[in-house]
C-alpha cells in the first residue's frame, strides 16, 4: 500500500508521512500585501506630517516643495480629530438615551416575547409540587418577583399618621 493514498495518519499507518504532504487548498496572500501597504503608507504619511510640522521653511523649500498648507493645521488636525472622536461618543450616548423607554413604560418590564401563563390555570408556578410533573416554563411576573423580594404590600390607612423623622 502506497503512503500517499492514506490520510496523514490512519489505522494501518499511525505515523505521519515524512516529508509532510503540503495542503491542497490555496490560500490567497492578498491580505498580507494589503496589510503591508497600509502599514507602510501610514508610516510614510506620519513621517511626512512630522517633517511638515517641525522642519523650518527653508528646508522644505530646499526639498523642492513649493506649496504646503499653513503650519497651524499641524495643531488643528489633531485637535479636530479629538473633538470628532468625543462628539462621536457623545452622539452614540445621546442616541442610546433617546432610545431608552421611560420608567413608566410597560416595555421596561416585559416585551412581546414574554411567555406568561394562561389566566385560567389556578397557579402554574406550583405545578412542580405534583409527583413526576415537569412543569412548563413561564416568565415570572414582576409583581410576584416584588412580593418575594420586598414582602407583602403594606397598606397605609388614613387613621395611621405618617411621621417624618423631624416630627419625632
Amino acid at each position: 500500500m502506497h503512503m500517499s493514498n492514506l490520510s496523514p495518519t490512519s489505522p494501518t499507518s499511525p505515523l505521519a508521512p515524512y516529508p509532510p504532504i503540503p495542503p491542497t487548498e490555496h490560500r490567497s496572500r492578498a491580505p498580507e500585501f494589503y496589510g503591508f501597504v497600509a502599514w507602510t503608507s501610514t508610516s510614510l504619511a506620519f513621517v511626512l506630517y512630522v517633517l511638515w510640522a517641525l522642519l523650518p521653511d527653508e528646508y522644505i523649500v530646499w526639498l523642492g516643495v513649493e506649496w504646503y498648507p499653513s503650519r497651524e493645521w499641524a495643531l488643528l488636525i489633531p485637535a479636530y480629530s479629538v473633538i470628532v472622536c468625543f462628539l462621536t461618543y457623545f452622539s452614540y450616548f445621546a442616541l442610546a438615551i433617546a432610545g431608552t423607554p421611560a420608567f413608566s413604560d410597560m416595555s421596561t418590564i416585559t416585551d412581546s416575547r414574554a411567555h406568561l401563563p394562561p389566566t385560567n390555570n389556578p397557579n402554574p408556578y406550583l405545578a412542580y409540587a405534583y409527583p413526576n410533573a415537569i412543569p412548563e416554563l413561564y416568565d415570572i411576573p414582576i409583581g410576584m418577583v416584588n412580593r418575594v423580594i420586598y414582602g407583602p404590600r403594606r397598606s397605609i390607612t388614613p387613621a395611621e399618621p405618617v411621621h417624618n423623622q423631624r416630627d419625632i
